[in-house]
């Protein structure tokens, strides 16, 4: 955390990194870098007292977390993922209105036994008998994934780490299944995957996020209320004539 200096952190790349752009620039944020696109932290046209820093998703949360960024914005399945530690030094400041996906649980669509947790409840505890060995689940999200099959009964089972594309895992043999963000679910379709029927963990969106740390620094409460605004007023107008419009 710098002094007199507000710290904002944004996604490094892909869409939530275009719509966070979108809705500082609604503000009069305007972002600039003076050595060009592929620079790592940015400015802000009009405002010296602020910068914004480009990381990893996941790196957004741990140094919000230290009090190195004041604000970021990130999306809530890697809050929810990530240590308490970390989690007990951010503050959700508001859900925003895009960002949108599902953690999911998914096998292979030819597991014609398979459709519930309690199926894989079963499955998991025939495959341990017959094979001396836990049925394997892919993830970048082994906390969240652990503690909603642990909370339906549902143990006899390990975690592997992904480290890439989570969707190959099962065709690799590296896991049976996988726990995923799922979006349209047309990943997991062309994957010949699909999700349980109860298999939805976590319903997922991009947030502004605070520090704990900076609360108390000046300018700070003023940036998330600038940035907490409703704007979809203004993008979507109300039609008088049509009161569903909105």
């Amino acid at each position: 955390m710098i002094k007199n200096i507000i710290s904002i952190g944004l996604v490094s790349k892909g869409r939530l990194l275009s719509e966070s752009k979108k809705l500082l620039k609604k503000n009069d944020l305007n972002i600039y870098s003076e050595r060009g696109e592929r620079e790592l932290i940015g400015k802000v046209k009009g405002k010296p007292n602020l910068r914004i820093l480009f990381q990893h998703a996941r790196e957004l949360l741990e140094q919000l977390s230290a009090g190195n960024l004041d604000i970021a914005i990130s999306g809530l399945d890697l809050l929810k993922e990530s240590e308490i530690d970390i989690q007990k030094n951010i503050k959700i400041e508001k859900k925003l209105n895009f960002g949108f996906a599902t953690l999911v649980l998914a096998c292979r669509t030819e597991f014609i036994d398979l459709f519930t947790t309690l199926d894989l409840d079963e499955v998991a505890e025939e495959y341990k008998k017959k094979n001396k060995k836990l049925i394997r689940i892919g993830t970048k999200y082994p906390s969240l994934t652990r503690n909603f099959l642990y909370e339906r009964g549902v143990t006899n089972f390990t975690c592997v780490r992904s480290l890439g594309s989570t969707e190959l895992m099962p065709a690799m043999n590296t896991s049976m299944l996988i726990s995923d963000i799922m979006s349209s679910g047309s990943t997991l379709f062309d994957n010949n995957l699909r999700p349980l029927n109860d298999g939805e963990i976590l319903k997922s969106q991009a947030c502004i996020f605070s520090s704990k740390k900076s609360l108390k620094k000046k300018g700070v409460k003023k940036i998330i209320k600038l940035l907490s605004k409703d704007w979809r007023n203004r993008i979507y107008p109300v039609n008088k004539n049509n009161p569903q419009n909105i």
